[in-house]
């Protein structure tokens, strides 16, 4: 089983897929790591060698970043854009869409379950 990044690999995946479970890589950056290490994107990852496994895990060390480092910018981004009380900050803070999508009859998630408000009452008939 090969370790990288401190994520487990699954083993009966293939190799460009399985460098997918690591937190910031997709499978456009997936190929372009496996394409600069010569390694064939079919293979197995129970079938890498070690010296596959280190030269994947020295061109992720020096070149991108992954995983925990990732989140915290992420995460710091975000609260820098709460901090300033910009418009995506305060998007944010009210846990609502912040590129534009309608909130109308949409966002369920971020504005929680329906509230139904009752009809106005008609006055009774004499």
């Amino acid at each position: 089983m090969a370790r990288i990044e401190g994520v487990d690999l699954p083993k009966n995946k293939r190799i460009k897929i399985g460098l997918t479970y690591i937190y910031g890589i997709g499978l456009s950056k997936s190929a372009e790591i496996l394409y600069t290490t010569n390694i064939n994107e079919n293979i197995k990852v129970k079938d890498l060698n070690d010296e596959q496994i280190i030269s994947i895990r020295n061109i992720l060390s020096n070149n991108y970043q992954l995983e925990g480092n990732l989140r915290r910018s992420e995460t710091m981004n975000i609260k820098r854009l709460m901090e300033i009380g910009c418009y995506r900050g305060r998007r944010h803070r009210l846990n609502l869409p912040l590129r534009g999508q309608r909130t109308r009859t949409n966002a369920r998630t971020g504005r929680g379950t329906k509230k139904t408000i009752a009809g106005k009452k008609k006055a009774p008939r004499k």
